[in-house]
């Protein structure tokens, strides 16, 4: 086994360096703001959670620095709001082809900064550049009769999409006519967004890249008098912080946060289609929003699950994402890489331990010797997959999602268990019933805390014109995709009252 050749971090980041040399630097990797690339703010130690190699870590800026950035986003917003849509349009439209020139190096730093499978993280460059394609086709009567926001967008998101979710929603927002700030995710993504916004801001985009501890920016980011909007992607913790930084401010914001998304068994047969779907389910590690790390089933299928089950965990590949026998051979197909960080995975082993200790009975556990590895690499950020049956309620693993490969089974009796186990952590963003009957299904859904739930099939954010957004606890502010995000950074007619979970409201579409 050996490391593809030209795939080496050292090859990606030269590569960065000849394709946005005003970004990247031999020794390290710039901010932009106020319209120029800044060396400024204090780089911080990052190594890959790949194999540990050291990789370009975020240079760090202070809330002072962070201030200067939201006032030249301030800026920016005054011009590009009076930009004629058709010249918006245009100049998205040629960011879009420069990172689609770039595909493959953007989903390489992907590989290195957060760990995707290469097959993976092509797909997350591609539904970036597509959504935002289609954005362009259908926004002249998505901002009819719509004014842009006040001031710039804010994001803070987390690290599992920086192309799909977060560069997605900035090219949206700039589209819609706002200036956008970002915040490079603490744990990963730095180089793929940074190359991503350097093809940007050459196609004259008013992009804002900035990076620094959650603590130290937030509230330059979230109460800062500039911003227009904030839009939040992460957990719940991080996520109750910025909406009560936000609660006596009336600012607009979209705060996406975690459930425990559930997958419900009930009376159902057809065990086949649920192997190949629980592998599925598996993409990527279960390092995502609409990820299904639990399952309710009903105790008298109970067997049938399980033979279903472990097919399916038997059968799952994961491993070093570069690793090929010969040079010439392909990049593995694998279903998932490392968690993205070596504390995150011994956290979650403290966690499977800590509930095997106290009642969990493990009826999966697969050993990092059954992954494919590099001669010697180090596995610290790897965790094999692993299920248990009956977690203890005082383990956070039968209230909270693991962000791993962990699944959580919980047996059920009767329709009403179904429904509380189900709803466990107060909202969900999707659930899935797999259930023979569509009448008992169809009533049965309406009770699931879900803001999508599938009969038979898994749920997941949508592209394009499907709509997203989470019930209880896992959303806050105005709900996404479609129309929707267009609505959610553009200011309507008088009185508009917004699709989504606001303090006051909740308004479904």
């Amino acid at each position: 086994m050996r490391l593809k050749p030209g795939t080496a971090w050292s090859d990606a980041y030269e590569r960065c360096c000849a394709a946005a040399p005003e970004a990247f630097h031999d020794d390290r990797v710039l901010n932009h703001w106020g319209g120029f690339w800044q060396r400024d703010g204090r780089p911080a130690p990052v190594f890959s959670p790949v194999d540990g190699t050291a990789i370009a870590g975020p240079p760090r800026l202070d809330r002072a620095g962070a201030a200067r950035a939201v006032a030249g986003a301030a800026d920016e917003h005054r011009q590009w709001r009076h930009l004629p849509l058709a010249e918006r349009a245009a100049r998205v439209s040629a960011a879009v082809d420069a990172m689609a020139a770039h595909r493959d190096l953007l989903a390489l730093l992907l590989v290195w900064e957060i760990g995707k499978p290469w097959r993976t993280a092509r797909a997350d460059v591609d539904r970036c550049l597509d959504g935002v394609r289609w954005y362009l086709t259908e926004i002249e009567h998505m901002v009819a009769g719509r004014t842009p926001l006040p001031g710039p967008v804010s994001n803070i998101a987390s690290w599992n999409y920086p192309m799909s979710v977060l560069m997605h929603a900035m090219l949206v927002q700039a589209l819609a006519g706002n200036a956008v700030i970002a915040k490079t995710p603490t744990d990963g993504g730095l180089s793929c967004l940074t190359l991503a916004t350097a093809l940007a801001v050459r196609e004259g985009l008013p992009f804002t890249l900035v990076s620094g501890g959650g603590a130290e920016l937030s509230p330059v980011l979230v109460r800062g008098r500039a911003i227009g909007c904030v839009s939040f992607v992460g957990g719940r913790d991080a996520g109750a912080e910025v909406a009560a930084s936000l609660a006596d401010l009336g600012r607009r914001h979209v705060l996406e946060q975690e459930g425990l998304n559930c997958w419900g068994v009930w009376e159902y047969s057809g065990w086949e289609s649920l192997t190949r779907q629980i592998r599925a389910s598996f993409d990527y590690g279960k390092q995502r929003c609409t990820a299904y790390p639990r399952f309710v089933v009903q105790r008298e299928l109970f067997h049938e699950f399980l033979a279903a089950y472990l097919a399916a965990v038997g059968s799952l590949r994961f491993g070093h994402p570069l690793a090929v026998e010969e040079p010439d051979d392909p990049l593995p197909e694998l279903d998932f890489g490392p968690l993205i960080s070596a504390s995150k995975a011994k956290e979650l082993g403290d966690q499977v331990g800590e509930a095997v200790a106290k009642g969990g009975v493990p009826i999966h556990r697969a050993s990092l010797e059954s992954g494919r590895f590099l001669p010697g690499q180090d596995t610290s950020a790897y965790f094999p997959p692993t299920a248990l049956l009956s977690p203890p309620r005082s383990s956070p693993l039968f209230h909270a999602e693991p962000f791993g490969p962990v699944d959580t089974i919980v047996l059920v009796d009767t329709e009403a268990e179904l429904l509380a186990a189900m709803n466990a952590s107060n909202g969900a963003l999707v659930a899935t019933l797999s259930c023979d009957a569509q009448e008992t299904a169809a009533r049965l859904a309406p009770e699931v805390r879900a803001f999508k739930v599938g009969h038979n099939r898994p749920r997941s954010r949508g592209d394009r014109e499907e709509l997203f957004g989470g019930l209880g606890s896992s959303w806050r502010g105005a709900f996404v995709g479609g129309e929707l995000l267009v609505r959610a950074v553009t200011v309507g007619p008088e009185g508009e009252r917004l699709v989504g979970n606001f303090p006051h409201y909740t308004l479904l579409p």
